[in-house]
């Protein structure tokens, strides 16, 4: 396409005139010629539209034929590996050489002759034709002048001949007055016209201000009414611009005069409702009239609530109260006689211009005006009464709620029935109603009488209403253009969605139990055996999840058993839709099984559960049924199926094969997504390792992850929290591994702090970050500390895992497996791996924080120690940072952190940790550095002054009441005067026994232990290095209790061994309950120990009971209170509370149940709140919780609390505890 034709020509004159029209403000506003230059010159990049605009679709479809073929010759040429750009070199460079290339050919040379010239041909001949036409409109204007020369409004007329003011005229009051009378009724038709022509061409703001304004006004309404469009329509012209010009006070006067011309036509014509198989023809004179003055004001309606706000409330108040007044006309002045004949009212018409009432929306929009809007309809128009009382809008709306059964929706035609109309008027009903009740004040006006007779309509009743409507026409059929947002269904919904989506609202309209029977109706109908339409059940399982998704009202499902199923029998909604949900997974409804959405409706009811099961207290209900089992059960029967289907052969019609394979597909990822949410509590990750997918929900997930996809539509966070509820356990760490997560994870964390895997081009140069953890790592630091936060996820990435340790790195080279993090990051022992790094410090620093929280778990840090000597490499760092004097800097201060961190135990009072930050001064960092053992004194801490007495507290241990009550009564009141403490606190020094030998019997203590839990072990077939040579951790509580034992192994062992017949000793002993005979087989096969899938379990469920705000910031955090449990229980709080509240938290766990061990974890979390608080809203929550002890935890300030716990929840706690050895199916 080198040339352009004649109609070539003519077009782009079309379009670029089409372009000036569009952009005429932007150029006319210029300050100069220049300006102007540059905004057409700057257009792409201010106009939004550009791209939009016909004129530059032209010009990109005319380079793009003009250029086309060369550009895919020059891309060819150099893709090919011949040329000088390799596709290697970059996509950036093989544009900018294609680009260059292009630019150089004749094609283009030819192409921008041609365009240049032609259009400068277009613009010349627009240049000519616009002369032309001024021309014209000169000397048009000049006769006009000439013609008007001996009229009163003679020296009137401007004598400009400027285009921006050749149209108006300055009237003064006088002529104003003549006008006036002119518009009197009275007066010829042609006089009257005359009169509004020249009111048209007058400023809005002359007429408007004059004296005889009012006098007018009541004329103009009076024109409105005539039958002559010429008239009316001039009328509305004039009211028209003064909307758009003219300040509020004057046009809220034209808005209710208009309002009251309307309601005086609709008085005065009395145009009869189409009933039966009449039509109504909106072309009809009158009929167009009364369209033409709704329109104007619902434009009105719609714009005014941008500039109200900056006018008195009265003013607003007036526009309003017409409003309703003109809405409510009906039922004032038309006959309340049954046979009288129906009449049109003023609703109908504007149901037909707004009909989703957007004006309404608009109105309720801003708190400004909706409370005058909900004042106005508490007060004035509320009721309904017959005869002499203002009746209400509202109470119409509800009216045709009650009877509306049209089933056609509202197409642009000039023909309507009476049942369509009818069907306008409930759909900006329904919009109306569903913005007044999602407001407190808008509720507050319920219940409303509808009819004489009739019991009020209060809110339940009204939601019970609409729920109904959805189950009449839950699948919209239209017999003609249309949208499906306007079907019955679609428009209930979005009000319940509405509903939803607010708290109060919903407690207050969803949250009742008869919404919920009437919810769950077609459910039980379909249990017992009648018959149910399955678009309608989809809709109905939709608003059960938003529902479910809430606080309140999974509440509701789970604990209000009022739900009537039969006779006399009634359930919680919970039960009801579990137990449909299985029905559905096992095909025994036959009459869904046939249609296409059987997998639709199983998946929305299986959405439904997944809101249930994915809380704590909403899998202890729905745990007995099974569903994990059920939805497992129907993936591997999809995935094998999915399987046998063949692939379609290319070139055969394989339509419905491939359309199968589809939908196979598609409901297998429905099952695994639902698989996978049971990862969302400990108990839930215990239930899908057994069922045996969780390697395949897992990489699900990761395949999500890394997209970036929402984990639902009703869930506010991502992946985050899934991922480190997996990653606590054994199995869950191993799936994350295999899937790719973990190297996924590296990488990203290698790519923000070190370099990425490829060059690429860079554009701007990454800041130099001030701290070792800046805003760019942060959150892969973070995410790394919830995958290591476990000891055995640890054991399992680490396990057996040798360090690189190679001679040379190249600059390149990534890491992408934790080992290789730790050879890179924190074992930096050798210049090789110094000069490997671009930012030696920061990513040194960063890995010896991330050291620092790793070595907060005692496991963890001694299988770093043993495996890669961490604690000799570091002490060899800062002897080699020394001369005379140690430098100071972030290396060896973050190292004497570490160092101290793993080589002082202690509690909170009981040892001192340096800070990483330097002081003012002249001594900036005055904590002696730890570069040989032992550590320095200063950071042992002397021990808390104890009261102790010698007499041992006796009594008869005949109840273990009366020993659980002296308990308590001792805790409460001197807590360190059990018996045994005080003597071994004067014989502990700084924990340190007193004893040569104790190291000797502690060890000989181990190994008696070691030999006895090795017999009570079954051998377990399994890859998971943690279950394959007995207990990996060190078995914190036997060093508890040999301290406690004042280091005297035998009573030490005798104690342990009777401890091991206890049901405590499965919680608080980890090392016993380890692969234990005396567990059930399948928790044993799991992998998962009891105080992860038990206890923090539990204490999720009883923070998001007690301590709602603490679970809400874990959840803001993607980091879980189980991951703490678990880090605090398998050390027995070593490092986190100090030895007094240690020994108390064994003795209580041991004398007043296995269950205090939740309702402890539970008072720390309580007693930790504010830290909790803050540290979320920093992102510090993690490491906070890892790296600092629990100051001024004492259990005796907070056991009350815990046995108020203990009453309300030992029965489901303990309960569920037993089950560790004793199976509950």
């Amino acid at each position: 396409m080198s040339q352009l034709s004649a109609e070539d020509e003519v077009e782009l004159q079309s379009l670029l005139k089409q372009l000036m029209r569009s952009i005429n403000d932007r150029i006319t506003g210029a300050a100069s010629t220049e300006c102007a230059e540059e905004v057409l010159l700057h257009l792409e990049e201010t106009d939004k539209n550009f791209h939009n605009y016909e004129f530059v679709k032209y010009l990109r479809q005319y380079v793009e034929n003009s250029l086309g073929t060369v550009v895919e010759e020059e891309t060819k040429s150099l893709t090919r590996g011949d040329g000088q750009h390799a596709i290697g070199s970059g996509h950036d460079t093989l544009i900018h050489a294609v680009t260059r290339r292009t630019r150089e050919s004749p094609e283009y040379q030819q192409m921008m002759h041609t365009l240049k010239n032609t259009m400068v041909i277009v613009v010349e001949s627009l240049i000519n034709k616009f002369e032309e036409d001024q021309m014209r409109r000169d000397e048009m204007h000049r006769e006009k002048q000439h013609s008007q020369s001996n009229s009163q409004y003679m020296d009137n007329c401007s004598d400009s001949d400027s285009s921006f003011n050749q149209s108006y005229a300055f009237i003064r009051q006088e002529q104003l007055q003549v006008l006036a009378e002119k518009l009197d009724s009275s007066r010829p038709k042609e006089v009257r016209w005359e009169a509004l022509q020249a009111l048209c061409c007058a400023p809005p703001s002359d007429v408007l201000s004059c004296e005889s304004w009012s006098s007018l006004r009541r004329k103009l309404c009076a024109a409105l009414t005539e039958p002559d469009p010429d008239l009316s329509d001039n009328v509305l012209l004039f009211f028209a611009k003064s909307f758009s010009s003219s300040p509020m006070n004057v046009t809220r006067e034209i808005y209710t005069s208009l309002a009251k011309s309307v309601e005086s036509s609709f008085l005065s014509s009395q145009l009869s409702f189409p009933t039966g198989s009449d039509t109504i023809d909106i072309n009809r004179p009158e009929i167009v009239r009364l369209l033409k003055q709704i329109r104007l004001m619902n434009d009105y309606q719609k714009e005014v609530t941008t500039f109200w706000i900056r006018h008195p409330e009265k003013y607003m108040e007036e526009v309003i109260e017409s409003t309703f007044s003109l809405l409510s006309f009906h039922h004032e002045h038309g006959s309340t006689s049954p046979r009288a004949e129906k009449v049109l009212e003023p609703i109908h018409l504007l149901a037909l211009l707004d009909v989703k009432a957007t004006w309404f929306k608009k109105w309720m929009h801003g708190y400004y005006s909706r409370t005058v809007v909900l004042r106005l309809l508490e007060g004035k128009y509320k009721s309904l009464v017959s005869g002499s009382h203002n009746n209400q809008y509202l109470s119409l709306t509800l009216f045709i709620l009650g009877r509306i059964v049209v089933l056609k929706v509202i197409a642009q035609r000039s023909v309507y029935s009476g049942k369509e109309l009818e069907y306008a008027f409930f759909v900006h009903s329904l919009c109306v109603l569903g913005k007044i009740i999602i407001y407190n004040n808008g509720r507050k006006l319920f219940p409303i009488k509808v009819r004489k007779g009739k019991e009020p309509v209060n809110l339940t009743d009204l939601v019970v209403i609409l729920i109904n409507i959805m189950y009449q026409h839950p699948k919209f059929i239209m017999s003609f253009v249309c949208s499906d947002s306007l079907s019955p269904s679609s428009l209930v919904m979005e009000v319940l969605w509405m509903l939803c989506e607010r708290t109060e609202c919903a407690a207050e309209c969803l949250y009742q139990t008869a919404v919920i029977q009437t919810l769950l109706d077609p459910v039980i109908a379909l249990l017992n055996g009648q018959q149910s339409p399955a678009a309608m059940l989809i809709l109905v399982a939709d608003i059960l999840a938003r529902i479910a998704n809430t606080d309140k009202g999974l509440a509701l499902f789970l604990d209000e058993r009022n739900l009537c199923v039969a006779h006399s029998e009634r359930t919680c909604a919970a039960l009801v839709i579990v137990q449909f949900t299985l029905r559905l997974l096992d095909k025994e409804l036959s009459s869904l099984n046939e249609s296409d959405t059987s997998h639709t409706l199983c998946g929305a009811f299986i959405f439904v559960c997944r809101q249930i099961y994915n809380t704590c207290e909403g899998l202890q209900v729905l745990r007995p049924y099974g569903l994990h089992k059920a939805i497992a059960a129907a993936w591997k029967k999809t995935s094998s199926l999915s399987d046998r289907v063949l692939t379609p052969v290319p070139g055969a019609t394989a339509g419905g094969a491939t359309q199968e394979l589809q939908n196979m597909l598609i409901w297998e990822e429905t099952l695994l997504d639902s698989l996978l949410n049971f990862t969302a509590t400990p108990k839930g990750l215990l239930l899908l390792q057994q069922t045996g997918a969780i390697n395949e929900c897992v990489s699900y997930m990761f395949t999500r992850f890394t997209k970036k996809l929402q984990v639902s539509r009703c869930e506010k966070f991502g992946y985050g929290v899934m991922v480190t509820q997996v990653a606590a356990t054994a199995p869950g760490v191993v799936a994350l591994h295999s899937s790719g997560l973990v190297r996924a994870l590296v990488i990203e964390l290698w790519s923000t702090l070190e370099c990425g895997s490829e060059d690429m081009r860079v554009l701007r140069p990454k800041p130099t970050p001030m701290d070792p953890i800046d805003r760019s790592s942060l959150k892969s630091f973070l995410s790394l500390v919830n995958l290591l936060s476990s000891s055995q996820s640890v054991w399992e990435l680490l396990g057996q895992q040798p360090l690189a340790n190679k001679c040379e790195y190249t600059l390149r080279e990534m890491p992408s497996s934790i080992p290789d993090l730790i050879d890179r990051l924190i074992a930096v022992n050798s210049d090789a791996k110094i000069h490997s790094l671009f930012h030696y410090e920061q990513s040194h620093t960063f890995g010896l924080r991330l050291l620092s929280v790793l070595s907060c778990n005692l496991d963890s840090f001694l299988l770093l120690e043993s495996q890669y000597a961490i604690c000799s490499m570091l002490l060899q760092s800062q002897r080699e940072n020394a001369t005379e004097e140690f430098i100071i800097d972030s290396l060896s201060v973050e190292r004497n952190h570490v160092l101290v961190r793993v080589g002082v135990v202690g509690g909170p009072s009981e040892r001192r940790l340096p800070p990483r930050a330097l002081q003012e001064g002249g001594d900036p960092y005055p904590w002696p550095m730890f570069s040989t053992y032992p550590p320095p004194p200063c950071y042992t801490l002397d021990p808390p002054k104890v009261l102790h007495t010698q007499q041992d507290t006796k009594s008869e241990e005949s109840w273990m009441v009366i020993c659980r009550r002296l308990y308590c009564k001792v805790m409460t009141s001197k807590p360190s005067v059990l018996t045994g403490k005080g003597e071994l606190l004067t014989t502990i020094n700084h924990l340190v026994l007193i004893k040569d030998d104790a190291v000797h019997d502690l060890t000989l203590l181990m190994k008696h232990i070691k030999i006895f839990l090795s017999s009570q072990r079954v051998k377990l077939s399994t890859e998971l290095i943690t279950q394959q040579d007995g207990y990996m951790g060190h078995d914190w509580l036997a060093s508890t209790v040999f301290l406690i034992m004042s280091g005297d192994a035998d009573r030490s062992l005798h104690l342990l061994l009777n401890l091991s017949s206890l049901l405590a000793s499965a919680f608080i002993w980890p090392a016993a309950i380890h692969a234990s005979v005396s567990t059930v087989e399948t928790l044993t096969q799991s992998g998962i120990p009891p105080v992860y899938w038990c206890t923090a379990h539990y204490v999720e469920m009883l923070l998001k009971a007690e301590v709602p705000l603490v679970h809400s910031a874990f959840r803001m955090s993607g980091f879980t209170p189980s991951q703490m449990c678990l880090h605090w229980l398998t050390q027995c709080f070593w490092n986190y509370l100090d030895w007094t509240e240690i020994c108390h938290y064994v003795s209580t766990c041991v004398l007043m149940g296995p269950d205090y061990q939740v309702y402890v974890c539970v008072a720390v979390f309580k007693h930790l709140q504010p830290h909790i608080l803050q540290r979320t809203q920093s992102q510090e929550l993690q490491v906070f919780l890892k790296e600092e002890p629990i100051q001024g935890f004492k259990f005796g300030n907070y056991l009350e609390w815990m046995e108020g716990l203990e009453r309300r929840y030992r029965d489901v706690v303990l309960t569920d505890m037993k089950t560790v050895r004793q199976p509950v199916d």
